[in-house]
C-alpha cells in the first residue's frame, strides 16, 4: 500500500514503538498523556509487522522502543525473533534504568544499546528521574561487558546545550561509540514546558562550533534543525522517493515517515494488527498531503 500511494520501495529501518507505557515522565516527551494508555503491540502483532516490512519493503534493521521497551513482557520473543528468524539488526533504545536482568537475558541478539541522557548528573535527572543518570552509566558498563555495542541520544533543550560537550565525554569514557542529538518539537510534554525551547538560535551555532573543534573520538551526529537557520525543507515523503530511512509504527499502529510528524497525529498509513496488512487513510492534516519534510542528519 505505501508503495502504491508514494512510490517508496524500500525502507531501511523500522522504528517500533512497543507500548506506551513507561516508568519516566520526562519533561520533553513526545508522547505525553499517552504515556497513560494502554496500547501495546502483542508479541505476535510485533513480529507480523516486522516480517511484513521485510518482506515487501526490504527493511533491514529495527529499533525497538516505547514508553520503556524493556517494560514490555515479550521483548525477548520479538528481539530473538527478529535477530535469529529474520536475520535483521536489532537496535533497542531505553532509558537504561535497572534494566540489568533482562539486558543479560537478550544481548546476544543486540546489536546496538542506545541509551538516552539529557545532559550530566542532576541536568539529566531534573529532565528525566532521578537516579536516572547514575543507572543509565550501569547499564551502559554491563553491556560493555556483555559485548553489546552502544550508543546515547539527547534531545537539546535550554537546560542542556551547555552539556553537550560535557555528555559527549563521558560517553566516550564508557565506551559509547555514537551520540546523536535531536531538536526538541513542541508536542506531547514538551508543549507543557516552552521553556525548554532554546531561544536564540545562534546558540545552535556555537554548539556545532563547539562540537567542531573539541576534539572527540566519538561520532556525534545532529539534527540539521539544530543550526542557526534550521534544516532546509527537503525529505518530505510527498516528493516520491524510491527509498526512504526510516518509518515509525506507535502502539496503535500509526506509521510516519517524518520525525518531524511523529507525536503530531499526521498519520496517512495504519497497520491493521489482526489483518496483518497496512492500510491508507488519507486526511486534510496527513503527513503526505502537508508535505511534512523528514529530519535531516549530518555528522558534527
Amino acid at each position: 500500500m505505501i508503495r502504491d500511494v508514494t512510490g517508496i520501495r524500500r525502507i531501511r529501518m523500522l522504528y517500533l514503538q512497543l507500548l506506551y507505557r513507561c516508568n519516566f515522565s520526562c519533561l520533553h516527551c513526545f508522547h505525553g498523556e499517552r504515556l497513560k494508555q494502554a496500547d501495546a503491540f502483542t508479541a505476535e502483532e510485533a513480529v507480523g509487522l516486522i516480517r511484513l516490512m521485510r518482506e515487501e519493503y526490504g527493511t533491514e534493521a529495527v529499533t525497538l522502543l516505547g514508553g520503556e521497551p524493556f517494560l514490555y513482557k515479550e521483548l525477548a520473543q520479538v528481539v530473538r525473533y527478529t535477530r535469529q528468524e529474520l536475520g535483521m539488526q536489532v537496535e533497542i533504545c531505553t532509558n537504561g534504568y535497572r534494566i540489568e536482568r533482562r539486558l543479560t537475558e537478550i544481548a546476544p541478539y543486540v546489536d546496538l544499546l542506545r541509551v538516552s541522557l539529557e545532559g550530566v548528573a542532576g541536568t539529566n535527572d531534573d529532565i528525566r528521574r532521578q537516579g536516572s543518570y547514575h543507572a543509565a552509566l550501569s547499564t551502559l558498563n554491563l553491556a560493555r561487558e556483555l559485548g553489546v555495542m552502544t550508543a546515547a541520544t539527547m534531545t537539546v533543550t535550554s537546560r542542556n546545550i551547555d552539556e553537550v560537550l560535557p555528555l559527549a565525554r563521558v560517553m566516550q569514557r564508557f565506551g559509547a561509540g555514537q551520540l546523536k542529538l535531536h531538536c526538541l518539537r513542541p508536542v506531547g510534554n514538551a508543549a507543557q514546558h516552552p521553556e525548554l525551547l532554546v531561544g536564540d538560535p545562534t546558540a545552535y551555532t556555537r554548539l556545532r562550533e563547539d562540537l567542531r573543534t573539541a576534539g572527540l573520538s566519538i561520532e556525534v551526529i545532529l539534527d540539521e534543525d539544530l543550526a542557526e537557520g534550521g534544516a532546509p525543507e527537503i525529505c518530505a515523503p510527498a516528493s516520491g522517493p524510491r527509498e526512504i530511512e526510516r518509518i515509525e509504527a506507535d502502539p496503535r499502529g500509526a506509521l510516519t515517515m517524518s520525525c518531524k510528524a511523529v507525536g503530531k497525529d499526521s498519520h496517512a498509513f495504519w497497520y491493521e494488527k489482526t489483518a496483518n496488512h497496512i492500510v491508507h487513510r488519507p486526511s486534510a492534516t496527513d503527513e503526505l498531503t502537508l508535505a511534512v519534510p523528514d529530519v535531516v542528519y549530518a555528522r558534527a
